[in-house]
């Protein structure tokens, strides 16, 4: 009996038996088994680092009372968002690079998608409201603890998840619809967008047009509030007379317009720009540096510049010491 003599669509009874992909195969960044080993001794280090660094600013922020208040609880978020950010896809990157089956399943896939989206996305909000942050306590330090207060910053934390649990749903649910036939090898080492994409064998048009005015709206919203914050700064820098002030003022955003241009570099580089430009030999770097790189290098950036951070490390570090003595 024909697909026709039942009644059915032979265009979707087909779309359906060449969609049914159960497992992807990430194939990473080389087969070379002893340059793989090199890789993950290298990823390893960098992840164990990234965990200890951020994880550790987190518990800072939580057993010193200098650090209570609304700057540093954005920075706690931050390192967390980092090391969730950094375990979403690098624990399977390390066992790829030592294991023969490198498969993934369908559902793994997309699990690995939504969140690495997610704390992606919530991290741009996060980074645009602490530029707010550093606006109120620069621009008007006596009232910082009043416009600054709860009310004010946990809506702005809580925001940001939203934010970024809403953008992941919608790319993981637009890209997971899409049937991807025989084609099953993802070029990269984790579930990302674009070599999704690349593998499907739909019409990925409208998937490509929703990453590049969502992730660009995104981007341009978060940028615009941090130059409009650091704009204002600036204008408050220009009133304080002292070179001492300026100097500090200066050392307080120094770190956090470090961390923001690298991120949103990255960001605008993998994500803002036309499909016909994607080369994932190319991305797989960029994406590298972005989800492995600088989660590593935030705890840095955020600690060696802040003199608050420092006098707590080191007042741990005694505590610590103290202790082992006794």
């Amino acid at each position: 009996m024909s697909v026709l003599s039942l009644g059915l669509d032979p265009y979707k009874t087909q779309l359906k038996n060449v969609s049914e992909v159960t497992m992807f195969t990430l194939l990473g960044f080389t087969d070379n088994f002893e340059l793989q080993v090199l890789l993950f001794l290298l990823f390893l280090t960098i992840y164990i680092f990234t965990l200890v660094g951020n994880l550790g600013l987190v518990l800072l922020v939580m057993v010193d009372s200098r650090l209570h208040n609304p700057m540093y609880y954005f920075l706690s978020v931050l390192s967390f968002l980092d090391a969730c950010y950094s375990s979403v896809v690098t624990p399977k990157m390390l066992v790829n690079f030592l294991a023969e089956n490198k498969a993934i399943s369908f559902l793994g896939c997309a699990t690995q998608m939504l969140f690495f989206v997610t704390f992606g996305t919530t991290e741009c909000f996060l980074l645009a409201a602490m530029a707010y942050d550093r606006y109120v306590a620069i621009y008007n330090p006596l009232l910082y603890s009043v416009n600054m207060s709860p009310r004010v910053y946990v809506p702005l934390i809580t925001s940001s998840y939203v934010a970024g649990i809403l953008h992941a749903t919608l790319h993981t649910t637009a890209t997971f619809r899409l049937p991807f036939c025989a084609a099953n090898e993802i070029r990269h080492f984790f579930c990302d967008i674009p070599p999704l994409l690349a593998i499907s064998c739909a019409d990925t048009h409208i998937n490509q047009l929703l990453l590049f005015y969502f992730v660009g709206s995104i981007e341009i919203f978060t940028i615009l509030i941090v130059l409009i914050s650091y704009g204002f700064i600036l204008l408050a820098i220009l009133k304080i007379r002292s070179t001492e002030g300026r100097q500090k003022v200066f050392s307080t955003c120094a770190s956090h317009l470090t961390g923001v241009s690298i991120y949103h570099g990255t960001i605008l580089f993998m994500y803002v720009r036309p499909s016909s430009s994607y080369a994932l030999d190319h991305d797989m770097i960029v994406s590298m540096f972005y989800t492995i790189v600088i989660p590593m290098l935030n705890p840095i950036i955020y600690s060696l510049r802040n003199k608050d951070v420092k006098e707590a490390m080191k007042k741990l570090v005694h505590k610590q010491s103290t202790f082992l003595a006794l």
